[in-house]
């Protein structure tokens, strides 16, 4: 018996389809499948969020600049891609976080803003000494009441008190979801805080003991706590790409309709063309589905689901233009300040072999919930604002040599309550109707880039798995 074809279509070529179109190419090899594989990219480039620009021997980010590295996904598919030389730690250095306009830095042993170092905690300057005594009422606080999925920031309020968490916790949170903490779902960003609360009653208490959350705490004091490529993140994309030689790439292509013919999927393209498919994987944002699914009728739960514009503005100096602190890593922006930045990270010092002798350089970020009017703005406007508030916190003494903003339009999912039940169902829904269609990427399973690797892999072996036992199936019926 001849060996089947299976064809695939992968939607969308940022990395999480790129891994998926990686992995499901490895993976047919060593099960002796025959795959067609066609990635379908509506830009006119591949990766997605990420693009590094060089720049007068800069090389800088527009979209993210790292990845943390304590989650080994994007390690491991370097490894595999023969790049893992090519990696570059993080140098370490202090964050801080600017309160009513001032900077403090971030206690040591912080896991997210919850304080596990008492003599860092207690001679810090981040809040009053009542809300030092609220926060330390975590250790005499019985746990919750209920399982169920809440607003973390009801749930961290309830356990520090209002002082702490606007201070210090929602800044950090912010910076990494750009969210409103009082929205987002508990379950869906940090589950181990109601874990370790069931476990240890006491959250400092816990975290100071629990290993499981190491990773989340915010020790940029220790070196290589992110990592990106020589070269910036599009390294790890170009590398892809040139090792799908398997694989069809279609750019600048867009899929209009999505729809069951003979249990398989038949996907029209904006090209005119109609390709069938086996088995598809639907790597795009949420808000990119409603196209193909509301004919069907189907997903509709998933328009509940906000999305977060942010804009990144990165502006480089000659060295010299600010007072050096070999410390200084960068700094996140409580609410409470007045300031349109919401983080900003000290490029030059984070990546020292990333930037040219002499130079400097700053990348901040704008853009959050209930203030996202400022990502509209235009690059003049938007460079000013950034500009009046670095002149603020750390006395720039020079005119910037240049400046990149970078745009990104609700590129931030936000995982609100109820996140993941939501997610789950979304996926149900579409396995009864679609069998052969699967959806992953930023908006479901975790956004940070080693989660969209594993959620393109995940995708990948899901679609093996289903050709496999298609396979076996043929070969035990008889002729």
């Amino acid at each position: 018996m001849a060996e089947q074809t299976h064809k695939v279509i992968i939607v969308g070529g940022g990395i999480t389809g790129l891994s998926a179109a990686y992995y499901l190419q490895k993976q047919a090899i060593e099960q002796g499948l025959e795959i067609e594989i066609t990635l379908v990219e509506a830009a006119h480039r591949l990766g997605g969020k990420i693009q590094t620009l060089h720049k007068d021997g800069f090389v800088i980010e527009r979209g993210p600049d790292s990845f943390v590295s304590r989650k080994n996904s994007i390690q491991q598919l370097a490894k595999e891609l023969g790049i893992e030389d090519r990696l570059v730690q993080s140098a370490p250095g202090k964050t801080y976080v600017a309160v009513e306009n001032q900077l403090y830095s971030i206690p040591a042993g912080t896991v997210m803003g919850v304080p596990t170092n008492f003599g860092s905690f207690l001679t810090s300057g981040i809040t009053s000494w009542f809300g030092k005594a609220r926060a330390l009422g975590d250790f005499a606080l019985p746990i919750s009441t209920t399982l169920e999925d809440q607003p973390l920031g009801k749930f961290l309020r309830r356990r520090f008190g209002n002082e702490l968490v606007e201070n210090l916790i929602e800044p950090l949170f912010s910076g990494v979801f750009a969210g409103d903490i009082d929205r987002l779902s508990l379950k869906a960003t940090f589950p181990e805080l109601l874990e370790t609360e069931q476990q240890h009653r006491s959250l400092i208490r816990g975290l100071k003991k629990n290993q499981v959350s190491d990773y989340r705490a915010f020790n940029t004091e220790k070196k290589g706590m992110f990592q990106t490529f020589t070269g910036g993140l599009e390294t790890l994309v170009r590398t892809l790409e040139k090792e799908l030689e398997n694989c069809t790439i279609l750019k600048g292509v867009k899929v209009e309709k999505l729809e069951q013919h003979n249990g398989r999927a038949k996907l029209q393209l904006n090209n005119g063309s109609t390709i069938a498919a086996d088995g598809v994987i639907l790597a795009l944002p949420h808000s990119a589905l409603p196209t193909l699914f509301d004919p069907l009728g189907l997903l509709k739960g998933l328009k509940d689901m906000p999305s977060t514009s942010i804009a990144t503005v990165s502006i480089a100096f000659p060295e010299g233009a600010v007072a050096p602190d070999k410390d200084f890593m960068g700094f996140v922006v409580a609410r409470n300040s007045d300031f349109t930045i919401t983080a900003c990270s000290a490029a030059h010092l984070k990546w020292p072999s990333l930037t040219p002798p002499g130079k400097i350089v700053y990348r901040s970020f704008i853009g959050r919930v209930g203030d996202e009017a400022v990502v509209e703005l235009s690059d003049k406007e938007i460079v000013k604002a950034v500009l009046e508030d670095l002149h603020k916190l750390l006395d720039i003494q020079a005119e910037p040599e240049f400046t990149v903003v970078s745009r990104m339009k609700e590129a931030m999912p936000q995982y609100v309550v109820g996140h993941e039940e939501r997610i789950a169902l979304a996926k149900k829904e579409l396995h009864e109707a679609l069998p052969m269609v699967q959806i992953a990427g930023g908006s479901f399973e975790g956004f940070g880039l080693p989660a969209c690797v594993d959620q393109g892999k995940a995708a990948a072996s899901q679609l093996i798995e289903q050709f496999t036992a298609e396979s076996f199936s043929r070969e035990e019926t008889p002729l």
